[in-house]
């Protein structure tokens, strides 16, 4: 693993630039709950995503479900959970719950949704949008999930969207309290980083980032709230990692591993983006509307993907996989 890289510096600074001193001092604690905390309270659009990008969710839509026009949940709702109702599900790492409330919507199919999360201002704003809408089949719990007291056959699913590489132990929370709170044919669902521990990415695809970063034309390189261009990915230290979120991929690459020796696979759809998500960090804004030229660059990119994927593990995985128990 490496220590530290220049691209920490580099990435540190931009970051104060892009999300401000509040949040760059944020980090400047030893509480490493505050620390997580201020990772996700941020609530502000002031970064440049590469999830955000139009046709970068088009292809993972593709990937998943099958159609472009699909995304994962109402894969869920319309086709695999169809036929099931009065689920029970508890979503473990909810965020603003976005997902989460657009599955509570579908009440005949989900007697109640759970969101569990430490940062307790995003349950906030998603519990004013659950109002909203009208929704009653859903509750917002702000705790660690240590402090959960979990029930023995609770729930028939259990959810974790971008929230199960931020818990370490991956092997014995799947194997423990996860799989003891679910019903023996419960389902584990997940859409999630199953990729390298604290991104300690390998040479082969730290290489392949590069390349995929170099056939981006330079004025589609210029940052994000800046006039410098990025030229080149050279990996992130883990001490960044530590400082800017101790739960980050914590043990992320025990993930796959852990549902398949615990759980049952269903469905397991690999999506990518172990190129993608480094060469677009920070030059996402460009890749928000396209004309010719720019979708041709991101079709240029998935063609590097799909080659890199070819050889290698992806590095996300939408799941449905049962319990085993």
């Amino acid at each position: 693993m490496k220590l530290i890289t220049l691209d920490d510096f580099i990435d540190t600074y931009f970051k104060a630039i892009q999300r401000g001193s509040k949040f760059f001092f944020s980090k400047f604690t030893f509480n490493k709950e505050g620390r997580t905390k201020s990772a996700f309270n941020n609530t502000a659009s002031i970064s440049s995503n590469f999830w955000s990008i139009p046709k970068v969710v088009e292809r993972w839509n593709l990937l998943i479900s099958g159609d472009k026009n699909i995304g994962y949940i109402q894969f869920l709702t319309d086709d695999f959970l169809k036929d099931k109702t009065n689920l029970r599900l508890l979503s473990l790492g909810s965020g603003i719950c976005n997902p989460e409330i657009e599955l509570a919507k579908n009440n005949t199919i989900f007697k109640e949704v759970v969101c569990l999360d430490i940062a307790d201002n995003l349950l906030q704003k998603a519990a004013k949008k659950a109002a909203k809408n009208g929704l009653t089949n859903i509750k917002f719990i702000a705790k660690n999930i240590d402090d959960f007291e979990f029930k023995e056959n609770d729930f028939d699913v259990i959810f974790f969207k971008a929230s199960l590489h931020h818990f370490d132990k991956i092997d014995s929370l799947l194997s423990g309290s996860i799989q003891k709170v679910l019903k023996p044919d419960g389902l584990l669902i997940i859409n999630e980083f199953v990729g390298a521990t604290r991104h300690q990415f390998s040479k082969t695809q730290i290489t392949a980032i590069n390349e995929a970063l170099k056939s981006i034309p330079k004025k589609f390189r210029t940052r994000f709230k800046s006039k410098q261009h990025k030229n080149k990915y050279r990996g992130v230290g883990v001490l960044r990692m530590i400082i800017a979120d101790p739960s980050e991929c914590v043990d992320s690459e025990s993930i796959i591993p852990a549902i398949h020796k615990h759980y049952n696979t269903l469905i397991e759809r690999p999506y990518g983006n172990n190129l993608l998500m480094s060469t677009l960090r920070d030059i996402s804004h460009h890749f928000y509307e396209l004309d010719t030229e720019k979708e041709q660059v991101l079709n240029n990119l998935f063609a590097l993907e799909d080659k890199y994927l070819k050889e290698n593990q992806s590095d996300f995985v939408f799941g449905i996989y049962q319990n085993k128990k």
